[in-house]
């Protein structure tokens, strides 16, 4: 029997299968030899899992992952000059098989995944090869449906100026705290038996930002702010822009498995720098810290950021950290 393939050799392979040209093509090729309208899907690489959507503006492609193993790749077509697509962190705020807008005279949105309330979704629509749309992320619509069953309210999508795959973090007992051998087994019974949050939005999506500027952290449900408390940074660290995503608990290491994934800026900034996690760089007020831990899941959301965390840039049910 051969030897499995590492997760480096699984990305880049694709999957041939023969669709309409007009609702997008599957094909066989490498990622950056695919043409409009073209995508790779194979998600028998990671059946299951939390799933996270990286869109890469210059590429102009969406790089879909679960379990922190890439299983699509698609063209797609963001905002035209004026009208462009904002880059940051989003989670998926509302789904919709069969939208209209109501902005541009009901023109249809198949499959949308909304991103903020004022109008910016992944939905199917056309790819003419450059930015085109008015702010939105068009997709094939092969390829839109496919994602469509995938995502669900609280999916992590990063609109970013470049695109990095993520990378494995293994954080020493729970997050936001110092480490102590016995918060693995807190950590283990708090995820016991708790699922990834349902598309359908019936099941809680947790997300916690941790802001430098600041010195705060806020906790989200479903969108909405339940709590935030003071966070104490080491004194030589800054937090740059990271999504981490947890996967679950990593019995080897004794600690949680997080998948990191940076977005600021097309320098690709590391997750895991030479000097050590960032993840074991910040703590926090212990009433905080409990009610995070009571609220960990499968799929749950730590976004770290050196902005401040202004109104202006969450949306209403929902947050954006805004990077332009």
């Amino acid at each position: 029997m051969s030897a499995p393939l590492s997760r480096r050799a699984l990305i880049g392979m694709g999957v041939a299968t023969v669709s309409i040209p007009a609702l997008g093509q599957q094909v066989v090729k490498a990622i950056s030899d695919l043409k409009p309208g073209e995508f790779t899907w194979h998600p028998e690489r990671s059946p299951a899992g939390p799933v996270a959507i990286v869109v890469s503006v210059p590429d102009q492609r969406v790089h879909v992952y679960r379990n922190g193993i890439r299983i699509g790749v698609s063209t797609c077509s963001t905002g035209k000059p004026g009208h462009e697509t904002p880059t940051g962190v989003f989670t998926i705020l509302q789904k919709d098989k069969d939208h209209r807008s109501s902005t541009y005279n009901n023109a249809p949105m198949p499959n949308m995944n909304r991103l903020t309330w004022d109008g910016v979704a992944l939905h199917a629509g056309k790819l003419p090869g450059y930015p085109a749309s008015h702010g939105c992320v068009r997709l094939p619509m092969e390829f839109s449906e496919k994602l469509f069953g995938v995502t669900h309210v609280g999916t992590p999508v990063i609109v970013a100026g470049a695109h990095t795959d993520p990378v494995d973090v293994v954080h020493p007992g729970l997050v936001l705290g110092s480490y102590a051998t016995s918060e693995f087994e807190t950590a283990e019974a708090a995820l016991k038996g708790k699922a990834l949050p349902e598309w359908n939005g019936q099941q809680t999506a947790t997300s916690i930002l941790v802001s430098g500027a600041d010195q705060q952290a806020v906790l989200l449900e479903n969108g909405r702010q339940i709590a935030s408390g003071r966070i104490d940074l080491a004194a030589d660290r800054r937090l740059g822009e990271h999504v981490f995503v947890l996967i679950d608990t990593h019995d080897a290491q004794r600690g949680l498995l997080w998948h990191g994934i940076g977005y600021a800026d097309a320098a690709g900034k590391p997750v895991e720098p030479p000097e050590g996690s960032i993840l074991r760089s910040v703590g926090a007020e212990p009433d905080f810290r409990r009610m995070v831990h009571d609220r960990l899941h499968p799929g749950a959301l730590l976004i770290t950021t050196a902005l401040p965390l202004s109104p202006d840039q969450r949306t209403q049910g929902g947050f954006v950290i805004m990077t332009a």
